[in-house]
């Protein structure tokens, strides 16, 4: 029997992994908006009556430092991110269908209350009021979809006017449910604890061992959902139908894909999502639910942790991670620097993660350049294949033999 062929092997077109660009764009975002914050500290300390331009240096040390500082403060990291990560969810999960959801402030909200109002008068544990808050901002959700698909409104004009409409629904309701109030002040909801035990979000007894009230499974919850979301996208054909439409609405339908069908199930998903946020953030029993008429920022802020993570649903939990550290950490300029400068420096990472596509353009452009013919070949490209390397090992693609081995 003669020996087997050895077929002939050739390295098939590289291409560079979307991980690495989504990584190197959002470390770049993030690294412009912490060094403008450094700047902008020197520019607040040059205009003091007694400028003290070592002070700028300690206090950004700080900042950067404090979410570390003691177990405590890594928990409120986590308190904070938890709603962060499932607002993100939601706004990233309309952009993989090309939808722009900024309702989803008010699709948080009616969650938010509902779940209250599972807990408080109707006395539903924390899980069936967490169902609750997923089905209200699901419908919340579905409207402004509905009007796209049958319509096509602008989903950004219905989503705006839908948050306002939420705020003073839920105020309404508030007003009118004295059983909800019964408590001093009287404008706002009563501690959960109060009237149900059971309402509240399980701390898994580490309340008592780490001394610190913000402590629960929010962040698990938030973890798995963004789990379920990748696998969703990336695994179904509902996840494939969702990024075709998010691409081309009409060669999607051309293709046999019902849109209109598909756009209606991403905003009520994506609506669900930040219902879902609201049950987290006051089922935690450490915030209560006021009659103040202005908007809750929460689903605003899902936006730049969508953005910061290209929508990626892995890359949301990094990136909820991230503001809800620099959230933590924005306690360090309180009685030196005003505490908006944390505003500033999330608004500063937010306006370059919007260069993030044409820096994923620049780095594809200088990866595929051909070599100039020198025999030096291109650098920047012999650069990042070493870093691919570290993601992914090499695959060699063999050409088979078009004639059939014989003995």
């Amino acid at each position: 029997m003669p020996k087997d062929i050895k077929t002939p092997r050739i390295k098939g077109k590289r291409e560079v992994p979307e991980i690495l660009l989504t990584f190197t764009s959002a470390f770049l975002a993030i690294v412009a908006g912490l060094l403008m914050s450094f700047i902008l500290l020197y520019i607040l300390e040059a205009t003091k009556a007694e400028s003290n331009f070592s002070l700028p240096g300690q206090v950004f040390n700080n900042f950067v430092t404090y979410a570390f500082k003691d177990v405590p403060s890594i928990i409120k990291v986590l308190y904070n991110a938890a709603p962060l990560i499932l607002c993100g969810l939601s706004v990233g999960f309309a952009f993989k269908a090309g939808l722009f959801n900024i309702g989803a402030t008010g699709q948080y909200t009616v969650g938010a209350f509902f779940s209250l109002i599972a807990v408080i008068l109707w006395g539903f544990p924390w899980w069936l009021a967490i169902l609750v808050a997923m089905i209200t901002g699901g419908l919340w959700g579905f409207v402004p979809g509905y009007f796209k698909a049958k319509f096509n409104i602008n989903e950004v004009i219905t989503t705006i006017m839908l948050n306002w409409v939420a705020l003073f629904f839920t105020k309404l309701l508030l007003y009118n449910l004295p059983t909800m109030r019964t408590l001093p002040p009287g404008n706002r909801t009563d501690p959960i604890g109060f009237h149900n035990a059971s309402g509240l979000l399980p701390d898994l007894g580490l309340k008592e061992l780490t001394g610190s009230s913000f402590i629960n499974i929010g962040i698990i919850i938030a973890i798995i959902v963004a789990v379920i979301i990748y696998i969703v996208m990336n695994k179904t054909t509902f996840g494939y139908e969702i990024k075709a439409c998010g691409h081309n609405k009409e060669a999607s339908r051309y293709a046999g894909i019902k849109a209109k069908r598909t756009i209606i199930l991403t905003m009520i998903i994506s609506g669900g999502l930040a219902g879902i946020a609201g049950a987290i953030s006051f089922l935690a029993g450490t915030i209560q639910f006021t009659t103040d008429s202005t908007l809750l920022t929460m689903g605003f802020n899902g936006i730049p942790v969508a953005l910061l993570a290209f929508s990626h649903p892995l890359g949301i939990i990094a990136s909820g991670l991230f503001i809800g550290y620099l959230n933590v950490g924005g306690q360090a300029f309180e009685g030196v620097y005003s505490s908006e400068v944390t505003n500033i420096i999330l608004s500063v990472i937010i306006y370059f993660s919007a260069f993030t596509l044409i820096v994923s353009q620049f780095i594809r452009k200088k990866f595929n350049r051909s070599d100039d013919g020198s025999g030096k070949g291109n650098i920047f490209k012999k650069i990042t294949e070493k870093i691919i390397s570290l993601f992914k090992k090499k695959e060699d693609v063999v050409i088979k033999d078009e004639e059939e081995v014989t003995k």
